[in-house]
């Protein structure tokens, strides 16, 4: 059986996902893709699934009766919606982050699928796909250094774009470690808080860069983490996990050693979808998989919430510079509630 997938959104992320079904992946195809310029869809689906439906809308995509599952790779603000609608057209669909820009329509679409009573929605949160991140997590589950007590870590980018805004720095990129964590832990967030530092001269003036989340768990651990977009040397993800016993670090990404001109250097990553190209591939591939067994495996819509309300307390925490609480709704039973 050949899943017959439709894409909404083809940007840069979407393009890569129509890519890895129709080149890389197995078990899957794409049979209409749209986007809000359509011309732009078009450019795409001629590049990698020609002669596939380009449907005004995503709405009328979901509708298309030979699409079985919809990704969702349009603008985060559009997610809810066309979440929305594949789940009353009982579609699965595969949502890149974030699930929603408000832990409200996150909720919705908890409490949609809830009604639904089954899953019919994976987020794409990808670490958790990670060779490293997995490492990392089933040491931990081992007890190889007890019990967790901290957890440093940083969130590197290169540079960005002038239409980053410092709360961006919590929903856009702080967002995969509130994911992450969670997921390795085993644990939920009761508190944050944001300390800015001095701000780096190469930081465009509307942006305050870099800037430190302090993060609290139900079981006491406690969490910080560097959120630096414009560090200029390169995408750099770190972790170290400090237990009882000893401490865990996140396995930095297989490179080449130079020793060169009396010097020993090793190259580092500037692009994050190079940074995780396989996690996205294994995680893209689980989602077919999935679906073909009725049974998704990867992140929730619960996940997706969790998440959101967490960002959320950042977000307020960057305003106010207190430590903000972290309270969410009971979690429903189709998520283990």
């Amino acid at each position: 059986m050949t899943l017959k997938i439709g894409v909404i959104g083809t940007g840069a992320i979407g393009e890569d996902h129509i890519r890895r079904c129709m080149q890389a992946l197995s078990g899957a195809e794409i049979v209409a893709v749209t986007d809000v310029n359509l011309d732009r869809a078009r450019e795409v689906a001629g590049k990698y699934a020609p002669g596939v439906k380009v449907p005004d809308d995503g709405e009328s995509l979901i509708a298309l009766p030979e699409v079985e599952a919809v990704i969702v790779t349009s603008w985060g603000g559009t997610h809810a919606r066309y979440v929305l609608e594949a789940i009353r057209h009982k579609k699965y669909v595969f949502c890149e982050k974030p699930l929603a820009t408000t832990a409200e329509d996150c909720l919705k679409i908890v409490e949609a699928e809830a009604a639904y009573g089954r899953r019919l929605v994976q987020v794409g949160f990808m670490r958790p796909y990670d060779t490293g991140y997995r490492a990392l997590k089933s040491l931990i589950d081992k007890g190889e250094i007890g019990e967790v007590l901290m957890i440093h870590a940083a969130h590197r980018n290169q540079r960005v774009g002038a239409n980053y805004k410092t709360d961006m720095g919590i929903t856009d990129t702080l967002i995969h470690e509130l994911d992450v964590f969670r997921w390795m832990l085993g644990d939920d967030y009761v508190s944050a808080q944001v300390i800015f530092p001095r701000s780096s001269s190469k930081a465009m003036a509307h942006i305050r860069d870099p800037q430190i989340v302090l993060l609290e768990t139900k079981k006491g651990i406690r969490i910080d983490v560097e959120i630096f977009v414009n560090c200029q040397y390169g995408y750099d993800i770190k972790c170290a996990v400090v237990g009882e016993l000893g401490e865990a670090s996140l396995p930095m990404p297989p490179a080449v050693e130079l020793r060169k001109s009396a010097a020993l250097s090793t190259e580092i990553m500037t692009d994050w979808k190079e940074r995780f190209i396989a996690a996205y591939d294994v995680e893209l591939q689980d989602f077919i998989n999935g679906v073909k067994a009725d049974a998704l495996n990867g992140a929730t819509s619960w996940d997706g919430y969790c998440a959101s309300v967490a960002a959320d307390a950042c977000v307020r925490a960057q305003e106010t510079g207190q430590i903000e609480k972290i309270d969410m709704t009971a979690r429903p039973s189709l998520y283990g509630g």
